[in-house]
């Protein structure tokens, strides 16, 4: 009876196992890295049946702590410990069936560059060029297609147009020689949708770079060839929700790891209710829980599996790609308390980093709600360290385009900065006339070049971190009201045939050379200025349509004199001794004449000044 009973046993899984293949289909993450404080490590596994197994491992420093199933059989979420002195290497993850193995995973641990838990996030010292990839440039038409379910047409303002990472390549140069410090590129992870799939908000696949625009080692090595230039890259990473193509879609790993499961519940998008005393628990619910659009599911976090998920999705892409920094989208749509637990995460890892969040409101209260170190009303404390300034995006061209008059004007401005005490810390504000989310800078100030000057000379001196989008340079316009698929346009020069080419210059315009001489004068000048990069910042009320501001460190002072009169005007500066004190001579910065500071300042027509000394 014994040998029948072992022969049984033995014959039982092998059964099992044709009945079911048990093939995987997804392990994620796909490898680590020793030395990590992420060390209690959550690998999801996905295959048919695969929550039947018992997973097993035999490696030095490394264990099985626990195995965590859900209402499908298909995942198995085996946790593992890894030991403060594990050796790189790998070993095989297997998978049993009674004693059988019936399949297995090579599972590696990676060793981590030198440093790396030390590495320098972005801070008001960078500068940020922000570029759509679709529309940047165009360096491999051979992956335009790739395969995936969209088709590329470089005809249709909201199709793809090819522009891949072997194009953001090729023009690294052209960023750093413009004074920029930091490229942030919009999701260039996978975004398999039937449409509308170019600006890489919808994801499929959280592992996985969009093959249209290359490889995940193609990324790695864009990273690293940007850091051969002195050029950060700072990753777009998406909490909030998915793409209705993403492989979940299929097979959903449980069934309340998508709000509303497959059902369309659209948010309401009432920010406010993030941090209304009074509002009632339903609207705050539709806030979080409800999909930001019918073709992007929105993402449980309160399921801590799928908590667990993005935050080692996070961590794995710094690590891997080498990143300085993260750029979170939709912030303010996920759970406030994941967010905090993924802030925790990212900081204990890598203290020095930054991470900025999109809170898309033009009120400061609003946006200082989610900023580290801000005593809200309602009690919640964010571990977000830096905001997107809104605010003052939005008010600047309001300003500069409206009379001066009561209330209007370069006020605006003013009173916009003005509200600073509300944020916790005012330097790591991201500033930028303009972003992939708002009509071009150009188009906000209907069309007038000199007051897009005045635009960028703000965003590039007060308090704060500079981001500029790609093309601004090159006075792309397009309409004053937000059409995403035309002001995410081409960046001239980035397609083969283009007759005008902003990298190598062929057929510019002599306003388009003009601004691009002003991006790159006023930006590399940024570089060497300690009173812009973390000086104070005093301001007096604007008069007569000046709006004069002052940045000083006590080695240095700027003085920044925005000039919106028609006609020219001479700016008498008594009224700044206070600031300016005992200075005889300074330098104007964007075409490198000296200054008498003892005589009125001669301010030509509609034209902004920085003066230093």
């Amino acid at each position: 009876m014994k040998k029948l009973i072992l022969a049984i046993s033995a014959w039982l899984p092998a059964m099992w196992a044709g009945a079911a293949p048990y093939a995987i289909q997804h392990v994620e993450p796909m490898n680590w890295w020793v030395g990590m404080k992420w060390s209690d490590l959550q690998v999801m596994v996905h295959g048919e049946k695969i929550a039947e197994l018992e997973p097993a491992l035999t490696y030095p420093g490394v264990r099985i702590a626990s195995v965590e199933r859900t209402d499908n059989p298909n995942f198995l979420f085996v946790n593992l410990k890894i030991g403060a002195t594990t050796k790189p290497g790998e070993f095989k993850l297997q998978f049993k069936c009674g004693r059988q193995v019936v399949t297995t995973y090579p599972y590696r641990l990676e060793e981590r560059r030198q440093g790396s838990a030390q590495r320098r996030g972005f801070d008001a010292g960078d500068a940020v060029y922000l570029i759509v990839p679709d529309r940047f440039s165009n360096g491999d038409p051979s992956n335009d297609d790739a395969g995936m379910r969209e088709r590329s047409d470089r005809r249709d303002p909201n199709k793809r147009h090819g522009g891949d990472l072997a194009g953001m390549r090729a023009h690294l140069d052209y960023i750093h020689d413009l004074g920029f410090t930091m490229v942030w590129p919009t999701p260039l992870l996978e975004n398999n949708q039937p449409s509308y799939s170019y600006h890489g908000y919808a994801l499929t696949d959280y592992y996985k770079v969009d093959p249209r625009f290359g490889s995940n080692e193609d990324y790695r090595n864009y990273v690293a060839a940007a850091n051969a230039r002195g050029l950060g890259v700072i990753h777009d990473v998406v909490l909030n929700h998915i793409g209705t193509g993403h492989w979940w879609m299929q097979d959903m790993p449980a069934s309340d790891w998508i709000n509303h499961g497959k059902t369309f519940v659209q948010t309401n998008n009432q920010h406010t209710v993030a941090q209304d005393i009074h509002a009632a628990p339903e609207d705050k619910a539709r806030f979080v829980d409800g999909w930001f659009d019918v073709a992007m599911p929105d993402v449980n976090q309160k399921n801590k599996l799928v908590a667990r998920y993005l935050i080692q999705n996070t961590l794995w892409w710094i690590e891997y790609a080498n990143l300085s920094g993260i750029r979170e989208d939709t912030y303010s749509y996920a759970d406030p308390d994941f967010l905090n637990d993924w802030n925790r995460a990212v900081f204990a890892e890598y203290p020095h980093l930054n991470v900025v969040g999109e809170e898309m409101d033009d009120r400061p209260y609003m946006v200082a709600y989610w900023q580290k170190g801000v005593v809200n009303r309602d009690g919640y404390r964010s571990g977000l360290p830096s905001v997107m300034d809104f605010p003052l995006v939005d008010a600047a061209p309001k300003a500069l385009t409206a009379p001066e008059d009561s209330g209007r004007g370069l006020i605006q401005i003013y009173e916009t900065i003005a509200a600073d005490y509300l944020y916790a810390d005012p330097l790591k504000l991201m500033v930028f006339p303009d972003n992939h989310d708002r009509p071009r800078a150009l188009a906000q100030v209907d069309g007038n070049v000199d007051l897009l000057k005045t635009d960028l000379i703000l965003m590039a001196t007060t308090r704060g971190i500079p981001q500029m989008f790609y093309g601004t340079e090159m006075l792309i316009q397009g309409p004053k009201e937000r059409t995403d698929g035309v002001l995410r346009a081409d960046m001239p020069g980035g397609w083969a045939g283009d007759s005008v080419n902003a990298f190598t210059g062929t057929g510019l315009s002599d306003g388009q050379r003009d601004m691009q001489h002003l991006v790159r004068t006023l930006f590399n000048w940024r570089k060497t200025s300690s009173a812009v990069k973390a000086g104070k910042l005093t301001h007096y009320i604007p008069r007569d349509g000046h709006y004069v501001y002052f940045r000083h460190d006590g080695r240095q002072t700027v003085m920044v004199v925005l000039n919106k009169n028609p006609q020219a005007t001479q700016l008498d500066l008594g009224r700044f001794a206070g600031m300016v004190k005992d200075a005889r001579q300074g330098r104007n910065v964007l075409t490198g004449e000296n200054v008498d500071l003892r005589a009125p300042l001669a301010l030509p027509a509609m034209t902004s000044v920085v003066l230093e000394w």
